[in-house]
C-alpha cells in the first residue's frame, strides 16, 4: 500500500464536490494540496475550510479549458510545492437534455471541460512524473463512461473518452517500462447531491445500482483504492460492474430494453443540479 505522507497533489475542480472532499482526505493523509477552480467564491470558501483541516494548502483560480492558464498555473504549483506527485483531474460539467435541444457551442464547451482540459493538465505534469520515475494521475470518469444514457449524449461521450485516454496512457507507460507512473480512472454512479442532484433511475434501477450518498464516498475510493492500493479502474458502487457483465453476456437489443426498464431513459427528468457551464 502506498504511503501518501509528504506527497504533493493537485486537484482540478477542487472547490466543491468530489474535488473538495478528495482535497480534505489528502490533507488528512499528510499531503500538501493545490486546488484549482473557476468559481472564486467557492474557491475562497474551500480554502478557508481546508486550512482548518491541514496544511500546506494552496488555492488558485484556473480555467482548465485555457491551455495558457493551465501552463502558467502548473508552473505556479511546481514553484509552491516543489513537484506534483498526484494529479486528480476532477473538473467536469453536464448539460442534460436531448442532443438537438442545445447548440453545438454548448456541446463543445462541455467537451472542453470534461475532456480537452485533461490533455492540457496531463501534458503539464506527466513529463515531470516520467523524469522523476514517480507519479499518479487520477482521471474522474463516470458510470456514464461505461454505457450510454438518454439526455446525456455529450456527457457520456466525454466520460467514455476519459476512460479510453486513461487506459491508453497506462498501456503506453507499461510498454515504455515506466511502471512507477500510474494511471487510474474513477467511475462514480449517480450522486444524490451536487451536479446530479435529483437524477435517479426508477425503483428497479435503484435496487440494481443505488445512488451514491455523497461526494465523500467517491473521494474515499479515490484515496483508498486508486492512490493507496493502485487500483487502475475504480467503480462505485460496485454494482456498476453489473452493466459491464450484462453488456458482455446479452445482445445489445436486450440490454437496451433492460436499461429502459431500469429507468435509463428518464434518468434526468427530475434533475435539479448545476451544469458548471454557467461559470465558464
Amino acid at each position: 500500500m502506498t504511503d501518501l505522507m509528504g506527497a504533493s497533489a493537485l486537484i482540478t475542480g477542487g472547490a466543491r464536490g468530489i474535488g473538495y472532499e478528495t482535497a480534505r482526505r489528502l490533507l488528512l493523509a499528510g499531503c500538501q494540496v493545490t486546488i484549482w477552480d473557476i468559481n472564486d467564491k467557492n474557491l475562497e470558501n474551500a480554502y478557508k475550510s481546508l486550512t482548518a483541516v491541514g496544511s500546506p494548502i494552496h488555492a488558485h483560480h484556473c480555467d482548465v479549458t485555457m491551455e495558457e492558464q493551465v501552463c502558467r498555473m502548473a508552473a505556479k504549483a511546481k514553484e509552491e510545492m516543489g513537484q506534483v506527485d498526484i494529479l486528480v483531474n476532477n473538473a467536469g460539467s453536464v448539460m442534460p437534455g436531448r442532443f438537438c435541444s442545445h447548440p453545438p457551442s454548448l456541446h463543445v464547451k462541455e467537451t472542453q471541460i470534461n475532456l480537452i482540459s485533461m490533455l492540457y493538465t496531463i501534458n503539464a505534469f506527466l513529463p515531470g512524473m516520467y523524469e522523476r520515475k514517480h507519479g499518479h494521475i487520477v482521471n474522474v470518469s463516470s458510470g456514464a463512461g461505461l454505457m450510454g444514457m438518454a439526455d446525456l449524449a455529450v456527457y457520456c461521450a466525454t466520460k467514455w473518452a476519459v476512460y479510453g485516454l486513461t487506459e491508453s496512457l497506462r498501456f503506453e507507460a507499461m510498454m515504455d517500462g515506466r511502471h512507477d507512473v500510474r494511471f487510474s480512472s474513477i467511475h462514480p454512479g449517480i450522486i444524490r447531491e451536487g451536479m446530479f442532484a435529483g437524477s435517479r433511475l426508477n425503483l428497479l434501477g435503484e435496487v440494481l445500482i443505488p445512488r451514491v450518498k455523497n461526494h465523500d464516498r467517491i473521494a474515499r475510493v479515490i484515496v483508498n483504492q486508486a492512490l493507496k492500493k493502485n487500483r487502475q479502474v475504480v467503480k462505485y458502487p460496485r454494482s456498476l460492474h453489473l452493466g459491464i457483465l450484462l453488456r458482455a453476456l446479452l445482445p445489445d437489443r436486450i440490454l437496451s430494453r433492460i436499461l429502459l426498464l431500469a429507468g435509463g431513459g428518464s434518468i434526468m427528468e427530475a434533475w435539479k443540479g448545476h451544469t458548471n457551464l454557467e461559470e465558464c
